[in-house]
């Protein structure tokens, strides 16, 4: 049942990437993406979840032999204020069951008898208003998903907004994920997509590092900066833009649009319907600074320019104002993880010879200058 309703990319869309986490996929590992705002994140999710994409990756035959599941946190159920941890870590269960009984219906792959008991426990777990049920919400969880592992099927629950999963659930929850891929090692495995390394993110949300550390640690040999598209990815989303909108657009104003927006997804579409606000972009201005603060200065491109620039830590932000000579530059060790993450993160560039540091891309550079922290009008 479950197949993607956006528009399908090309299979070697995002090459790098893909060949990385389909890579560790082969080894059952799990893997951790970061990437700012900006950088397409649905996206690859939805690439990677394309069956034709895991059997050109990962020599896949069989259609029902391997599932990545996209996990959303904007469908958990609602859960107010409830503080019961049991209740908190069923909508954890509920939602992964949910996904699972999406991805596999009508079921054929389980058989008549196994797919009506799998559907009745399906119906268990659905009944959260039973506390009895609730508590017994792993129990329903590790079953259902028993159906598939008994079958030799693979799964990879792959969650998008990862922060937002550590901000709703219990720290309980991810250590029963870590128990149920520790009992089926072979055929689960996860996949994370943050904004900054979960290393990062349970210290600023104040985590337990010693209770979170058996599920945290299953990533440390598999990280991942997905950065912008490449040349070829972001000729063909401008070149889906330009089909989309029925445009003409000059081959001088693409390459100024590639090399502006530094081909991060969010930005390449933003600046496009601004192309014609700019005027002509001819050869001798292609290149232009002055083009650049033009573009940087419209509400899509800061908007834009602003999910990015939030997405990034205090340390971070200090030092790509620093860059733009807006504040000091104290050299210390949280600065120096900075830079360094931010030179991952593609937002940095490193001049060796000049000893001098480029906030990239150009635009975003502009948007800094202009100063990150006053609010769009």
């Amino acid at each position: 049942m479950e197949g993607s309703r956006s528009r399908k990319q090309p299979i070697d869309f995002r090459k790098e990437e893909v060949a990385y986490v389909m890579q560790r996929w082969r080894a059952a590992d799990s893997c951790s993406l970061i990437g700012v705002g900006s950088v397409g994140k649905s996206n690859l999710l939805q690439h990677l979840a394309n069956p034709d994409v895991q059997k050109a990756y990962m020599n896949i035959t069989g259609a029902s032999e391997f599932k990545a599941i996209i996990i959303d946190p904007n469908l958990l159920g609602p859960l107010g204020n409830n503080e019961n941890e049991q209740i908190r870590c069923w909508a954890g269960y509920e939602l992964l069951m949910h996904r699972l009984y999406m991805t596999f219906y009508p079921f054929e792959v389980l058989g008549k008898e196994d797919a009506q008991s799998f559907y009745e426990v399906y119906q268990n777990l659905q009944d959260g208003s039973n506390p009895i049920y609730a508590y017994m919400g792993l129990r329903y969880f590790e079953l259902g998903l028993d159906y598939f592992m008994r079958r030799g099927i693979r799964i990879v629950f792959m969650f998008d907004e990862f922060e937002e999963m550590l901000k709703q659930l219990p720290v309980k929850f991810f250590q029963t994920l870590r128990g149920l891929r520790d009992t089926n090692k072979k055929q689960l495995s996860f996949l994370t997509f943050t904004r900054a390394p979960l290393a990062s993110l349970v210290d600023q949300m104040e985590l337990s590092v010693l209770d979170i550390e058996s599920f945290a640690e299953l990533f440390n040999d598999s990280i991942y900066y997905v950065g912008p598209y490449n040349e070829v990815d972001a000729r063909r989303m401008v070149d889906n833009l330009i089909g989309r909108n029925q445009k003409t657009v000059t081959e001088q104003a693409i390459t100024f649009l590639i090399w502006a927006t530094g081909s991060y997804a969010g930005l390449l579409r933003s600046g496009f319907r601004l192309l014609d606000a700019l005027g002509t972009i001819d050869s001798s201005s292609m290149m232009n600074d002055e083009l650049v603060r033009q573009l940087a200065i419209r509400r899509p491109i800061r908007m834009e320019c602003k999910t990015i620039w939030t997405s990034l830590t205090p340390a971070e932000q200090h030092v790509l104002k620093a860059v733009a000579r807006l504040v000091e530059y104290n050299s210390n060790t949280e600065t120096e993880q900075a830079v360094a993450m931010l030179v991952q993160k593609r937002l940095l560039r490193v001049d060796k010879f000049q000893q001098t540091l480029h906030t990239e891309p150009p635009v975003f550079r502009a948007f800094i200058s202009t100063n990150p922290d006053i609010d769009l009008p």
